[in-house]
């Protein structure tokens, strides 16, 4: 019986260490996988121009654009910014769920040219978490979400469609890296009336748009597609929504530090995603800090 009974031990000891070593391998893979994501980023990154407008292209922009310049650059736009690093915190809400969960993320994101690299940590159960990551460059998107490194549950690449969102995404994060939003990049804009404007992002034969709010100081308040979102996806993609709070001053530029995004469809507004940047940092040359 001793014998049995020693053997079963041994034998669930070495199912544990199994369990843990095919974790850790787990997790290596999908480190390796988001760390390469964000070299596509950064590859992208040097090789684009940031926007560096004159004086004729900012007064040709419709008014409450010229506003929400001012406001953010106080001092006048940073020239040479090419890359911009973040990291976030708050919760998130799983798609086809309603429960929100504690949620660290960081992102990476090219300011000439729509290329980024997203992935959060978030729990599912007591001491399970799961990973997911999106990432767009080149015109083409990839999104995944794994269980403990292990168990995929997202596994979504491009399409037409996917690359249009992700598109949207990089624009819907643009005011966190407002140099993006000037004359002369990919983004254009369109007058609607003196609070409102739409913005558009055209690359690669993909075009997505979004329509800016702006408040009385020139704040861009939300940025809302004009489409409704299919509800039903296993992935939340850009979001057709997102608000911006808490401005204050980053070195020269005005930005967001609050913020939700969200699902709209039907006259709704779903929150999936609300939280702060708790870091953020612009770099004029991948790996020097502009500031």
């Amino acid at each position: 019986m001793r014998r049995t009974w020693r053997t079963a031990a041994l034998l669930a000891g070495g199912m544990v260490v199994a369990g843990l070593i095919a974790v850790l391998i787990g997790s290596w893979r999908t480190g390796a996988e988001i760390a390469a994501h964000v070299e596509r980023v950064r590859v992208a990154a040097r090789a684009a121009m940031p926007p560096d407008p004159d004086s004729a292209a900012l007064a040709a922009l419709p008014v409450p654009v010229r506003a929400y310049l001012r406001f953010t650059f106080p001092d006048g736009p940073p020239v040479g910014v090419r890359l911009v690093e973040m990291e976030m915190a708050g919760d998130f809400r799983r798609p086809r769920t309603e429960g929100f969960a504690p949620t660290t993320a960081s992102q990476t994101v090219a300011v000439g040219v729509p290329a980024l690299a997203f992935a959060a940590r978030t729990p599912i159960l007591p001491g399970i978490h799961a990973r997911a990551w999106d990432a767009f460059a080149d015109g083409r998107m990839e999104m995944k979400a794994r269980i403990l490194g292990l168990v995929t549950v997202v596994d979504e690449t491009g399409s037409p469609e996917l690359d249009r969102i992700s598109l949207r995404r990089w624009l819907l994060e643009s005011p966190l890296y407002p140099m993006a939003l000037l004359p002369g990049g990919p983004v254009t804009w369109q007058a609607i009336d003196d609070s409102h404007a739409r913005a558009v992002v055209s690359h690669g034969g993909l075009t997505a748009a979004l329509v800016a709010s702006f408040r009385p100081d020139g704040s861009l308040a939300s940025f809302a597609a004009e489409e409704d979102g299919d509800l039903t996806t296993p992935y939340h993609g850009s979001g057709e929504h997102v608000t911006r709070e808490d401005y204050q001053l980053v070195g020269e530029v005005m930005l967001p530090m609050a913020f939700t995004i969200s699902r709209a469809a039907g006259g709704r507004i779903l929150p999936f995603w609300r939280g702060r940047v708790m870091r953020i940092a612009f770099r004029n040359q991948i790996g020097v800090p502009s500031f």
